[in-house]
This record gives C-alpha cells, structure tokens and sequence, in this order.
C-alpha cells in the first residue's frame, strides 16, 4: 500500500499491548508509519506484510472517548498522492482500502503542496462513496511560502482548513490536527490574546468545518496544556494524538502518553 501517515493515539486509553490495542494506523504506500509520529516501517507486500494487512482490514475501535468508530488501519497519502503514484494508482489502492473495511483516510496541506488533498477529493467524489460512511483526517501548518500561510495562528487554522476543504471537495473533514505545536501561537492564559490555537479549534468546529480535533508531533506537557486550558475556558478539547512510534521512537507513546491518560479527566 502507500507510504504512510502514522497512528492515532487517543488520550485517556492505556496500552497493554503491541497489537494497536489502542493505536489506528495509517497506512500508505511503501510504509506504516505511526503517528503522532510513530515508526516508520518500510514493508514489502510479502505473505507476513499481506496478513498483517487483511488481519487489520477487519477491525474497528472508538477513537477515545470521541465515540468516533475509525478501522486500526487507516490509508495515508503522505509522498504518494499527488507525487510518487498515479492518480489511478491512488484510487485503486482507495477503493480496495474501502471496500476491504479501512474507513479512515489521513492527509494534510501540506502533502504534495496541496495536490494530496486535491487527488483524495477527486476520488472520493468519483466513488460517491456516503460521506457518512468515511472518515477524513488533514493537518495545518505548513500551507504556504508566505508568513501568514504556515503556523498555527487562528487566521492559518481557519484560512489553512478552509483551503483544505476546498482542495478535498468537501463540507467538512471528521478531524483536523494542529501539526506539531507553534511557539509563535501561546496558549490561551498566556501572554498572547491573539492567535490561540484552543480557540481557533473550537470555532472551526462550532462552524461546521470539522468534528473534532487533535494534535501531532505534541509534547505530552502540550497536550495537557490544551486540555486544561480547553476546560478552563470552556472551549473543546482535542481528542487524540498522531505521535510518532517505530521500534527507534517507542518512549513517547509507551512512557509519556500513558502518563497523560491518567490525568485527563472527562
């Protein structure tokens, strides 16, 4: 399948095992890769990696508490769509993804300068595939050359998530994640009063642009920093985490996080 996006971590589950008992991976072509960010593991399509896929294909979890149901195995389009494959390449891995029980897609604004995103619409407005029936995940940051292009200030956030929609051909993505935290944006009860990446969140989710959102590549000090600030200001958390995981980047997911899901509290 396609070079890969990552694993969805969700805040408050403890991890017990190996076999993403409480991890969504997201697979693209060439690799798995975890995110928030996991491990990246290069694969070929041999009978272990085959059984490996198919044993996924068929299993669903929440996405924490959300109620969210997402497959363990997510497609992502991370140096694929729109660049290294075809478009045609790209719907047929889309459609065995789908049609084989994977029912969470990952990109970003930042994938292929945008054309990921382009390519991921155009397919799932040609399969008019029940929006309802999928689930779409992109990422803001990175969204320009220009200064007010890239970051996470509330004009990026709300300007970046709508030039995704448009690009995704859609009303709305399922969730939407702040990619990697901005030292330029505080969070809200520190200095700045401007551009508060919580605030933000919760007004694009208010306006119907996303469902939930979460964070990739957070500290678990971050993570919790939003949280609380989200119930401080009754404002909305994020639900889950895209952290990096693979057998060199084990300690965040495995010693961090599980910390952190002991002090989240609904």
């Amino acid at each position: 399948m396609t070079g890969g996006s990552g694993v969805c971590t969700d805040y408050r589950s403890v991890i017990k095992t190996e076999v993403c008992r409480n991890r969504v991976f997201t697979l693209s072509t060439g690799s798995i890769q975890s995110e928030y960010p996991v491990i990246s593991y290069k694969i070929s399509l041999n009978l272990t990696a085959c059984f490996f896929i198919l044993f996924f294909f068929f299993l669903h979890r929440n996405l924490g508490k959300s109620g969210l149901r997402v497959s363990c195995l997510g497609l992502g389009t991370w140096v694929t769509f729109g660049s290294q494959i075809s478009d045609e390449m790209a719907e047929n891995l889309m459609a065995i993804a789908y049609e084989n029980g994977v029912n969470l897609f990952d990109t970003a604004e930042v994938y292929a300068s945008g054309r990921a995103e382009i390519t991921l619409g155009n397919i799932i407005k040609k399969k008019g595939w029940r929006r309802s029936s999928f689930v779409i995940t992109t990422k803001i940051y990175w969204g320009g050359q220009a200064e007010t292009e890239r970051g996470l200030s509330r004009k990026h956030i709300i300007e970046g998530l709508r030039g995704s929609l448009s690009r995704l051909q859609l009303d709305y993505v399922d969730i939407v994640f702040a990619n990697r935290n901005d030292v330029n944006s505080p969070m809200e009860g520190q200095s700045c009063n401007s551009h508060k990446i919580v605030r933000a969140m919760t007004f694009v989710i208010n306006q119907g642009m996303a469902m939930y959102w979460g964070t990739s590549r957070w500290s678990a000090m971050e993570i919790m920093e939003a949280y609380s600030v989200a119930r401080q200001f009754n404002l909305i958390p994020p639900v889950c985490e895209q952290a990096e995981y693979h057998y060199f980047q084990r300690d965040k997911v495995e010693v961090q996080l599980p910390e952190l899901y002991h002090k989240i509290v609904d």
